[in-house]
């Protein structure tokens, strides 16, 4: 009786916060639809409402779904983001379904961690659907394409998702004429379903000798790399990923389908073009520039030092100033270093500390060579090392690999593809001045940021993506500006709070701390971010970190498509007006 009590207490409790602020529908408040509303809309959607269980339940023998054979192929597959791609409410990390239903059978098991229902969409109309329902319902709203989202913006409980997994479908045009425009665009192009995975992307545009601006996971999915912005291996040559769309159908959260381009409902356009998901429409398609194909040249380079030996973060830094000249030389960079490196699989037992990049060049011109590669890292690595005594650093420029194409590369090297685990990234973007001006005041904030956990540094920025305007679409400014996108990521073990927030404030005020000291006027790429979150200070005025000046724009163009919130995310532009109370979406 007593526990019935606290438990009648805890909901009165609930429903009392309920009533003093406007919230969204709950599973036990008054205004969540009945049973024959569900199946309603299940008919209207052909049988394509999906009321999941978590996906770690066949592992928990308390649990109806438990099932001995099907748990090791979920646990296995769980370390994998083709797996949670593939799963209508998993994620790649744990933290955003928060640990309710691993597939470990002394774990706690619940559904809290998920929407409640998942409409599984095959086409514009099952989105429109969808969102009529959740809008004249009262219903949190959430978008899932592949999961792989590490804000969590595709995961939520108390709420109706959408998945676009399996709207497929690909076509591809000689020249492009966007809806409503008076002109053909003169490029080869490519229209895409939302349910798009880059693999299956990059493939089919390499059948017919074509290359694309890429993520760098096979998994990513279009939605969300193309609305963040999207970074890649050839966006110093071709710009942001968001730089190459055409045109893209959505489903507003007002319930229309319409087109977008340059010629009409251009302010969909440009705001979804970098303004971030799950926030302006719901994307169904997408029709993007493709290019013809061209060789890549690629060098891994990897640097050791013993850890007792000082000069590593002068080295980092004076290996990190020359990318300004790489770039410029059409090089391309994803480069790590890793202090007190260890691996049983390359078995390194002693701590070391590493440097390691895959250096590409694609072939653009006769002056692109294998020579001039090596020539390029020859060079970089003699300048950076030669403070350093003869025989401190071990390693140098790797085998200069050929690849036909693009494809050839990344079938084999895309990635990360591994998945599980409580993961938050942080990052920032560092510009070529930055990188160059004080190479002392670099060395000292590598050391900050990636001093116990690594840095990447990435080497994505450059011509290409600075010859666009600055609100040439709502891209974050400081991208024009950026050479390297710098990122990092610190984990801790399920359902231990202390550790969690003790790696949560090292990331926030430590990590993530020296870069945005490193580059104050500066900003961080939306998509590789932490903001856990509103009001966090993870990322302190996140509205402006992520989208500089173009904010205010996109502020208004929100209110202007969606004024009773129907989408909501976090951290996505417009939100600052609502809060998750006991996992329930109320105004503030």
């Amino acid at each position: 009786m007593y526990l019935y009590l606290l438990q009648f207490l805890g909901l009165t409790s609930t429903l009392q916060t309920s009533s003093r602020q406007q919230c969204k529908a709950a599973p036990w408040s008054r205004d969540w639809p009945h049973d024959f509303e569900w199946t309603k809309l299940n008919q209207t959607l052909s049988g394509r409402l999906i009321k999941p269980i978590p996906p770690g339940s066949v592992c928990h023998p308390d649990q109806s779904s438990f099932d001995s054979t099907t748990c090791p192929v979920v646990q296995a597959g769980w370390k994998t983001s083709a797996w949670h791609a593939n799963n209508p409410v998993s994620s790649v990390n744990d933290n955003w379904n928060n640990d309710t239903c691993l597939p470990i059978s002394t774990a706690p098991c619940s559904g809290e961690g998920y929407p409640v229902y998942v409409i599984n969409a095959t086409c514009a109309e099952d989105v429109k659907k969808g969102v009529d329902f959740a809008k004249r319902k009262n219903i949190r709203l959430i978008v899932k394409g592949t999961g792989h989202d590490y804000l969590g913006r595709s995961s939520a409980p108390n709420s109706l998702s959408i998945w676009t997994h399996h709207m497929r479908g690909l076509q591809f045009h000689n020249t492009f004429q966007p809806a409503g425009c008076k002109s053909p665009i003169n490029t080869q192009a490519i229209t895409a379903a939302a349910g798009t995975q880059m693999l299956e992307l990059d493939y089919e545009a390499h059948l017919r000798n074509l290359t694309i601006v890429s993520g760098g996971a096979g998994t990513v999915g279009v939605g969300g790399y193309l609305t963040g912005g999207g970074h890649g291996a050839l966006s110093h040559v071709y710009g942001m990923g968001s730089d190459q769309v055409l045109e893209m159908e959505v489903v507003t959260p007002k319930g229309e389908i319409l087109v977008a381009n340059e010629c009409q409902n251009s302010d969909i356009f440009w705001a979804m073009r970098g303004g971030g998901g799950s926030t302006f429409a719901i994307l169904t398609s997408i029709t993007i520039r493709a290019y013809p194909s061209t060789p890549l040249l690629v060098s891994t380079t990897i640097l050791v030092l013993p850890p007792q030996l000082p000069g590593y973060y002068p080295l980092l830094s004076s290996l990190y100033a020359q990318f300004p000249t790489l770039s410029a030389k059409g090089i391309s960079v994803y480069s790590y270093f890793f202090p007190n490196f260890t691996s049983a699989a390359w078995n390194i037992t002693s701590p070391l500390n590493v440097y390691y990049g895959s250096f590409m060049l694609p072939v653009l011109s006769a002056q692109n060579t294998s020579e001039s590669l090596t020539a390029a890292l020859t060079e970089m690595i003699g300048v950076g090392t030669k403070d350093l005594a003869p025989g401190q650093v071990i390693g140098g420029p790797g085998q200069v690999m050929y690849y036909e194409d693009f494809w050839e590369w990344y079938k084999d090297n895309n990635g990360p593809l591994t998945a599980g685990g409580d993961t938050l990234l942080g990052s920032r973007l560092i510009d070529a001045e930055t990188l160059t001006k004080d190479p002392a005041k670099l060395a000292t904030a590598l050391e900050g940021a990636g001093g116990k956990v690594g840095l990447g540094m990435f080497l994505v920025g450059g011509k290409g993506v600075a010859n666009k305007a600055s609100d040439y679409n709502s891209v974050n400014p400081a991208w024009r500006k950026a050479l390297v996108h710098a990122v990092l990521a610190v984990d801790w073990p399920p359902f231990d709070v202390a550790e969690k927030a003790k790696q949560e404030s090292l990331l926030t005020n430590s990590y993530v701390k020296a870069l945005r000291d490193l580059t104050p006027n500066m900003g961080a790429y939306v998509n590789e971010v932490c903001s856990t979150i509103p009001a966090d200070p993870n990322e302190p005025d996140f509205q402006h970190a992520f989208w500089g000046t173009n904010y205010e724009r996109l502020l208004a163009i929100k209110k202007k498509l969606d004024p009773t919130d129907v989408l909501w995310c976090h951290p996505c532009v417009g939100n600052e007006g609502w809060e998750v109370v006991d996992g329930v979406l109320c105004r503030k």
